[in-house]
């Protein structure tokens, strides 16, 4: 039978309300975003520098913790299964979990670590610099095992995983394989945005969601092509299948930017779908929209076309806010 290549409105509003009792797992590298507003009228006396005048701060849950968000926002439940540190940034990041109804009981403190937060200063809605405050050391055997041992847990309740993996330690190799076959064990889907300067054995992951760049690194290719079509960029459509056949995976998802997606699965076509965004203001945080909206459409038995059209529109939506941002079933329905 043919696959669905559109999303109705009533489509999506059924994919959201069957979401809405499912259970999302959400797990790696879990961190903070400080956000410093201000605005630039001189430049410093002291160096060649701008002077930011200070106006306002914000705090949101980043990387592995604003995938979590972002499915709870389209209230789908999510468990937050990570590592943080004893402290300030691990309790706001706590805090803030809470209060947008992410479970983050499973979230393991380790004295030793220092939880990941990243502060960007934003002058008239541009990013000035950005400051990393962080461990990258590989989790301690100890705390990954206790991880997965409540990652196993909850899957019995759960129908996906989605996998966090920003470099800070927590996705390690071991983490990762133990992981795919807790995924086996239990049929659930696992997904994951790869870090090609984070090399790990993908193969038999559900669901990869490389950008063009990302993707080339993976198949090792070179990027020589480009064509606006990307059905008919030879050396796209080449690192894709490359990347199915060796990975084993049931979709590879590759973001596109202003061409869209792709979404590539064995034996089928790959499939184009161009991009929704009008206005793009922040990028940061789209990836995990992405993965986010997708997962959460699979669980609630979307197909992996009907999953990416939908995670589509959600990134359309999300890069046209500033900050790691996240979408309403409202404003996700209001864009079908």
């Amino acid at each position: 039978m043919a696959e669905q290549k559109t999303v109705s409105r009533q489509r999506a509003r059924n994919i959201l309300n069957t979401a809405a009792k499912r259970t999302v797992l959400v797990t790696g590298d879990a961190m903070l975003d400080q956000f410093l507003w201000g605005d630039v009228s001189r430049i410093s006396p002291e160096a060649p520098v701008p002077v930011v005048e200070f106006q306002r701060e914000n705090f949101m849950p980043g990387g592995a913790a604003n995938v979590a968000r972002n499915l709870t926002a389209l209230n789908c439940p999510a468990k937050m299964h990570s590592v943080v540190g004893r402290d300030d940034a691990a309790k706001k990041l706590r805090t803030l979990l809470n209060a947008e109804n992410v479970d983050c009981t499973k979230l393991v403190t380790d004295p030793s670590r220092q939880t990941s937060c990243k502060t960007r200063i934003i002058a008239q809605r541009q990013q000035v610099v950005r400051v990393d405050r962080e461990s990258r050391a590989d989790l301690e055997p100890r705390l990954a095992k206790r991880l997965l041992r409540s990652i196993d847990n909850d899957l019995a309740k759960s129908e996906a995983v989605v996998i966090g993996d920003y470099g800070k330690g927590v996705v390690t190799q071991e983490f990762l394989d133990e992981l795919k076959a807790l995924g086996q064990r239990h049929g659930a889907w696992l997904s994951l945005d790869p870090k090609p300067v984070h090399s790990l054995d993908l193969r038999g992951l559900s669901l990869i969601t490389p950008n063009r760049k990302e993707a080339f690194e993976l198949a090792d290719i070179g990027d020589t092509t480009y064509n606006a079509n990307p059905i008919k960029d030879r050396n796209l459509m080449r690192a894709a299948k490359q990347l199915l056949g060796e990975l084993d995976l049931k979709v590879l998802l590759i973001t596109l930017g202003e061409l869209g997606m792709l979404v590539c699965q064995p034996g089928r076509k790959p499939f184009h779908i161009p991009t929704l965004a009008r206005e793009v203001f922040d990028v940061s945080g789209a990836g995990d929209t992405v993965i986010g909206s997708f997962t959460l459409a699979i669980a609630a038995g979307a197909t992996p076309v009907e999953a990416a059209i939908v995670a589509n529109h959600a990134a359309g939506i999300v890069v046209g806010k500033l900050g790691t941002a996240t979408v309403t079933p409202r404003e996700l329905l209001a864009s079908f």
